[in-house]
Order: C-alpha cells, then sequence, then structure tokens
C-alpha cells in the first residue's frame, strides 16, 4: 500500500497489520510487555528480515513500514519498539542508525508532549525533538522514502507551537 487511496487529511498506512489494542501512555494503561494485561505481554520482541534492512529495501522492509504506520497514528511507544528492533541491527550503517533514532527520539518527544501537554512553562519534549533533529543533520534530504527536510521544518513547527498536530510521515513511493 502506499498510502494514494486515502483521505490527504488522514495519516497514511503503508501495512495492513492491525494496530496494538491501545496507545501505551505511562501511567494510563498497562506496560504492553511487562504487564500480564499488555497488549504484547508475552509476544517475541520485533524481529527485522534481515535481507530487507539495507536503506536501499525500505519498500521490503515489513517491520519498517509498521514503525512509520505506528509513528503516524500515534502509537509513539510501540513505534520505538519496532524501529529500535531495526536501529539494533544497522548501527554500522552510521546514516541509517542516526535517521532511525532520530525518528524513535522524535516518537519519544510526541510521547513526552502528549502526558504533559499541561505544563504551561515550555512545550513539553521540545528539547528532546530538538536534540532528535541533531540526529537528521547528517542525513540526506531524501531517505528511506522519507522527505527529511520536510519532515524536520513539521517537527519545529509542531514543537514551535505553530501547529497542533505533530508531524507527519508520508513515504515517498516513486
Amino acid at each position: 500500500m502506499d498510502g494514494s487511496d486515502i483521505e490527504s487529511n488522514l495519516p497514511p498506512r503503508y501495512t495492513t497489520r492491525l494496530f496494538p489494542a491501545y496507545r501505551f501512555v505511562p501511567g494510563q494503561k498497562p506496560h504492553p510487555r511487562r504487564d500480564p494485561a499488555g497488549h504484547s505481554y508475552g509476544l517475541p520482541e520485533p524481529q527485522p528480515d534481515l535481507a530487507t534492512l539495507a536503506p536501499e529495501k525500505w519498500r521490503d522492509c515489513e517491520l519498517y513500514l509498521y514503525g512509520i504506520d505506528l509513528y503516524n497514528h500515534g502509537y509513539w511507544w510501540e513505534c520505538h519498539e519496532e524501529l529500535e528492533a531495526i536501529w539494533h541491527r544497522v548501527q554500522s550503517n552510521h546514516v541509517q542508525s542516526e535517521f532511525l533514532k532520530g525518528i524513535i527520539q522524535i516518537a519519544a518527544a510526541n510521547l513526552r508532549r502528549f502526558m504533559n501537554s499541561q505544563v504551561q512553562s515550555e512545550t513539553p519534549g521540545a528539547s528532546l525533538a530538538t536534540k532528535a533533529l541533531e540526529h537528521l543533520e547528517i542525513v540526506p534530504a531524501t531517505y528511506m522514502g522519507v522527505d527529511v527536510d520536510q519532515f524536520r521544518d513539521d517537527v519545529l513547527w509542531y514543537f514551535g507551537g505553530k501547529s497542533d498536530t505533530p508531524a507527519i510521515i508520508r513515504l515517498q513511493f516513486d
């Protein structure tokens, strides 16, 4: 699926995998892996298909595409889990490692902002988002299907208070 058949105002979907039963927000729902009531309790850790880990094979990497789906639909903790499984395997590729680390940390910043949205002093998660964007500085303008420059701008827009909507990752399949 390339997301082109989805209305433009909805986040795109790139896989048909079902989402977890709930979005994990610490303190609000059972921990997905540690709590017997968690949505992923007892399930194996995500394992990437080693044949699809090269950056140019991103279209075939189900774990990557699902991680993007999770990110776009506000499953930020779950996105972190999926993409971290890939990140652990690709650390020898510095650019790919930094790219994944950036997205993982932006997901964490989004979760932090969501959890602390009542804080008035500063935008919650903004400092983590700033650190996350530093990882994307070495990444080419388009990487693994992502318009990195646009994504970076959208993250800055969101954490700068100019948008109420977290940045969406729209993969480019052409």
